[in-house]
């Protein structure tokens, strides 16, 4: 069986992986990410998980490369990490009481092999008071997340519902990747 590679360092997809019993290693994408909101976001989540993948594909020829890039958004506002605490407050209060998208492409390369996918998972938050955002913001380190939250971490505080792979607004929609690697005897 061919090695698997994670084209990620990312920690809460490495989980994904080995939650799911998946024998892999893990090598940092060199490439560098588009940032063109002009393109419809779910091209653009696929576009970056193919250029994280093929630039360790190059790297690694005889492995199985995953990339994937995750991308929070509402009303079609790609919503990043926040650069300050009252960033993170204010996207927390725009959250509140709404429905956002998660978009995660991902990309498998196997020599010059590619496939290309992506899934989006609604995430329904509570609304939210300015105590409860200060509440979540001291248990969980926001800055480094895209939408100011993470729904593993306390996710119950401020969030009501998910609507769809919910290993995908982790970071990672394993069910669907499952499925792809069965489907082409890769796993």
């Amino acid at each position: 069986m061919k090695p698997i590679i994670l084209a990620s360092t990312s920690p809460r997809r490495r989980e994904i992986l080995t939650e799911a019993g998946i024998d892999f290693q893990t090598v940092a994408s060199p490439a560098e990410e588009l940032h063109d909101t002009s393109m419809p976001l779910h091209l653009l989540c696929e576009a970056n998980a193919g250029l994280k993948a093929q630039a360790v594909a190059e790297m690694h020829p005889e492995a199985i490369v995953i990339g994937a890039d995750t991308l929070v958004y509402i009303d079609e506002t790609p919503l990043g990490k926040p650069k300050t605490e009252e960033e993170a407050v204010a996207t927390l209060r725009r959250l509140s009481g709404r429905t956002n998208k998660v978009c995660t492409g991902v990309c498998i390369a196997e020599g010059e092999s590619v496939e290309l996918f992506h899934a989006i998972t609604e995430v329904t938050f509570r609304e939210l008071s300015d105590e409860v955002i200060s509440q979540y913001m001291s248990m969980v380190d926001v800055m480094d997340k895209a939408g100011s939250y993470a729904v593993q971490e306390h996710g119950e505080l401020i969030i009501e519902q998910v609507s769809g792979d919910y290993h995908n607004v982790v970071g990672l929609p394993l069910a669907m990747l499952l499925e792809k690697l069965r489907a082409t005897g890769l796993v």
